[in-house]
């Protein structure tokens, strides 16, 4: 799997994301050891704090799956479905990342 194959599923994900407070659609793609991919997108709550983060999505699906190796994780969002740019994960989500 190249990296333009990762941040396009993340891209796709990103289609999927339900934002209707924020606008900000996020995806991730997840990358597995076995060459496995598994991807997310963020879940907004009118609540905020019930909402889940794209990357938190992908590794939770992952994990249920029975994934524990993991390579590599691209991240894209955006407003409008147009990318903003390159952001590092939350800290929420680089303390998950970092637990693997």
């Amino acid at each position: 799997m190249t990296d333009k194959m990762l941040i396009d599923a993340a891209v796709a994900a990103m289609a999927r994301a339900y934002a209707p407070y924020s606008g900000y659609h996020v995806g991730a793609a997840l990358l597995c050891a076995d060459g496995n991919v598994f991807s997310g997108a963020n879940i907004e709550s009118a609540s905020y704090g019930a909402t889940v983060c794209a990357e938190r999505v992908a590794f939770f699906s992952a994990v249920h799956a029975g994934e524990r190796d993991f390579r590599a994780i691209a991240v894209v969002g955006g407003k409008g479905g147009v990318i903003s740019g390159s952001f590092p994960p939350c800290g929420i989500c680089r303390q998950v990342m970092a637990e693997f």
